[in-house]
Formats: C-alpha cells, sequence, structure tokens
C-alpha cells in the first residue's frame, strides 16, 4: 500500500510539473507590452558588486555593529575574556 501512495504521489508531482512546463512560453517574453520601457543592462562588475559584494558589505557592517555595540555581561559571552594573574 505505501508503495502505491508513493507512486501516485510521483506521478501527480510530474504531471504537474510537466503540465506547468507546457502552459508557460518562454517565447512570450520577447514580446513588449505597452509601456514596456526596459532600461540599459548591467555590465558583468555591476552585477557582481549588486549582487555580491554589496550584501557581503551589508552584512559585515551589520555584524561589526552588533559586536562593538554590545552591552551583555563578560560571564554571558560565548568567548570569555581570560582572568588577569
Amino acid at each position: 500500500m505505501d508503495k502505491k501512495n508513493a507512486l501516485r504521489a510521483g506521478a501527480l508531482a510530474a504531471g504537474t510539473t510537466l503540465m506547468m512546463l507546457l502552459m508557460s512560453s518562454p517565447a512570450l517574453a520577447l514580446t513588449r507590452d505597452d509601456g514596456d520601457d526596459p532600461g540599459t543592462g548591467l555590465s558583468v562588475v555591476d552585477t557582481l558588486g549588486l549582487f555580491v559584494v554589496l550584501p557581503i558589505v551589508i552584512f559585515a557592517v551589520i555584524t561589526g555593529l552588533v559586536m562593538v555595540l554590545d552591552k551583555s555581561s563578560p560571564e554571558h559571552r560565548v568567548h570569555k575574556p581570560k582572568a588577569k594573574a
């Protein structure tokens, strides 16, 4: 019985995927709509800067601000300072 349900679920998923692929037409993406005014494309450097470098910089700034503005007591921190001898 379990194998039959798995086969039925697989057939349903395959059928749904096939129908979605058949219903979507990538050729329609080339047809311009009324009022469509696309801008100029991005260069490789612009794309890498926007989608790779900028998120890393934003993450680093947020991490730095959290570390600098941390007001928790030292005994609750993960990296505890060494005791002075």
